[in-house]
């Protein structure tokens, strides 16, 4: 069979933001394609590009392995590859040069090459799948293996040469998976996990792995895009999913994970089924999710993710602006926002919000009603970004006009508006760092109130968030002076 070199073109080194953290995850999509293809008789590896800074480097693996195929599978549940950022599509082309250096036929998967595919195809790749890619891999390697004609595999664009033309086919897509519990296990074994390891333990935080329990995602924010697994919600079994952590706690001596969801639990009862097999199972772990506040309210489901190990939840504020997420299509409630915050910190379950400024028609209201959000709920951590165009969505259609000089950002902190928005980037550049000391700064008041209240309770991270008012007071204030200035500069 078949010699196949995987690999996939995010490098935490090129996104300093990213790196910064010190919590790289192994790429989950690519081990599920290699899992699949090797238990259909491939002989795989795999180059992964995660921990370096140079795509260079693949050149030695090519050379070892003198694979038949490299095969560029991004992972798709990694939402950084959704934001199909110009460093690691550079990266990716330089990967397929040299893998066509060494005679490689060269595979492309990944969010960007579907919404690009003329690109990636002009730097020299001779195939791209477009969204979900594991079943389209398998049936595109065999067919070439066979020497087959790939005219008819659903879910590819390649060149197709004629006597009069080179022209680009792009095949209607695949649908996608129903059943997820017909793959097998991701390839993990493939890992070098103790380079994650040594990595993770300078990030102050407990060695964790990622975990898919589901793909796709039915909501329709019109922002949001989703080029790989769309908006059918297809599930793994709670059995499943059970199974996985096992054989992670027992080969790596994992109990931390994060279930990389776009939205984790939606289906009925799925949750309350997950956590009675892990008690089944004897597991006892500990888990972040990403949710929605409306899907939290219902029934007991924050009663079971609590007992299942659930420590922390990231959800998709976006804005204390109701006006901005009806505009947004987000389909949920400030309110939500505030009972299902206030509910799980009942239950000692962190929480932490995504916010998003920037979206058309925004104003000082709007962003005013954010920030005293916020404070007023103090959740446990917030990650802000800018409305940010993707090809496919409602909102890129919107904007797209105004896009003529820029249309994807370098790394995940480039904060670029790309289209005529509100304020200029510059703004909300500085919108962002203030609205994280305000953040900051009511963190320490609240502490500040605590230790007066019960000097006894004086830990030294409460102590030196207070400390750390000298800063964010003063600092806070001048970035309100500089906000005003920028907003009508």
């Amino acid at each position: 069979m078949s010699d196949i070199l995987f690999s996939h073109s995010y490098y935490y080194k090129l996104d300093p933001k990213q790196w910064k953290n010190r919590t790289p995850f192994p790429p989950l999509g690519t081990l599920y394609a290699a899992a699949l293809l090797r238990e259909n008789g491939h002989t795989v590896s795999l180059f992964d590009t995660n921990l370096l800074d140079n795509p260079y480097a693949i050149a030695p693996a090519l050379q070892n392995t003198k694979p038949k195929y490299l095969v560029i599978y991004d992972d798709g549940f990694n939402y950084l590859t959704k934001m199909c950022l110009t460093v690691m599509r550079e990266a990716c082309f330089r990967m397929i040069a040299l893998g066509k250096e060494h005679d490689c036929t060269v595979i492309v998967c990944s969010s960007d090459a579907t919404d690009h595919y003329t690109d990636y195809l002009s730097s020299g790749a001779d195939y791209i799948i477009q969204g979900e890619g594991e079943l389209t891999l398998l049936e595109l390697i065999h067919t070439l293996d066979q020497n087959e004609s790939v005219e008819a595999i659903a879910g590819i664009v390649f060149r197709k040469h004629s006597a009069e033309s080179l022209q680009i086919q792009a095949n209607p897509k695949r649908a996608v998976l129903q059943n997820l519990d017909e793959l097998p296990m991701p390839a993990w074994d493939l890992v070098d996990m103790n380079a994650y390891k040594v990595i993770w333990a300078t990030s102050g935080q407990k060695f964790t792995l990622n975990i898919a329990t589901t793909r796709g995602c039915p909501y329709k924010c019109n922002w949001c895009a989703k080029p790989i697994y769309g908006n059918r919600y297809n599930s793994h079994s709670p059995k499943y999913i059970a199974r996985h952590i096992e054989l992670l706690r027992t080969s790596y001596g994992v109990r931390r994970f994060w279930m990389c969801d776009d939205i984790f639990g939606l289906k009925p009862n799925w949750v309350q089924q997950f956590n009675a097999e892990l008690k089944q199972h004897k597991l006892d772990i500990k888990y972040y999710i990403q949710s929605r506040v409306d899907l939290l309210l219902k029934e007991d489901n924050i009663d079971a993710l609590a007992e299942s190990g659930l420590e922390e939840v990231w959800v998709g504020a976006e804005s204390a602006s109701q006006k901005i997420l009806d505009a947004m299509d987000k389909g949920t409630k400030v309110e939500q926002i505030y009972e299902a915050t206030r509910l799980l910190k009942r239950k000692n379950i962190r929480v932490a919000f995504f916010l998003q400024f920037g979206y058309l028609d925004e104003n000082q209201e709007d962003i005013h009603k954010t920030i005293q959000m916020v404070k007023e709920l103090m959740p446990d951590n917030i990650g802000i970004s800018v409305s940010y165009p993707l090809p496919g969505t409602p909102f890129y259609e919107k904007v797209k006009a105004d896009m003529q000089l820029k249309s994807n950002w370098k790394d995940s902190d480039d904060f670029e508006m790309m289209f005529n928005g509100s304020y200029n980037s510059g703004y909300y550049r500085k919108l962002q760092r203030f609205v994280h000391k305000e953040y900051r700064k009511s963190q320490g008041l609240f502490n500040l109130r605590q230790i007066t209240k019960n000097p006894m309770d004086c830990s030294l991270a409460r102590l030196a968030s207070v400390m750390k008012l000298g800063y964010y007071v003063p600092s806070a204030f001048l970035d309100t002076l500089l906000l005003k200035k920028l907003r009508h500069g």
